[in-house]
């Protein structure tokens, strides 16, 4: 675990190095902070613009939309709590740990997802079958 944040760390700061080299290199002298302002700017765009792109097509399926929603939350919850065991000694942190708790939150979204269906089956069921009495 420790070694993929290393090797993120390393490979973000060589993109920043890179984004600094064209930076100075285009003649803007931009500083650092103006940087980081234009190119967050830029992903966080990038991503609400995916983002509404692929909630368009799922707008009827709320609760695909709250599985992305809750899955990326976990993701960053998981990291972040062995980012904090790694930084305060409270614990090994290791990669392990993040695929064991992604996977008991996948495990538990599918019970729910299957007791939700087999609910809805039932319901849609019986909902027909009042439709059809009402229709006669």
């Amino acid at each position: 675990m420790a070694d993929l944040i290393y090797r993120i760390v390393m490979w973000t700061a060589q993109v920043h190095d890179q984004i600094m080299a064209m930076n100075d290199g285009w003649g803007y002298y931009n500083n650092d902070k103006k940087l980081h302002f234009i190119v967050m700017g830029i992903i966080g765009m990038i991503v609400v613009l995916g983002a509404y792109f692929i909630f368009k097509l799922l707008q009827n399926h709320p609760l695909v939309i709250a599985f992305i929603y809750a899955f990326t939350v976990m993701i960053v919850l998981t990291f972040s709590i062995e980012i904090g065991q790694g930084f305060y000694g409270t614990g090994n942190m290791e990669m392990d740990d993040v695929v064991a708790g992604m996977a008991g939150f996948l495990f538990f979204f599918v019970i729910f997802a299957l007791v939700r269906g087999i609910f809805m089956l039932f319901y849609n069921l019986i909902r027909g079958e009042k439709r059809k009495k009402k229709t006669k």
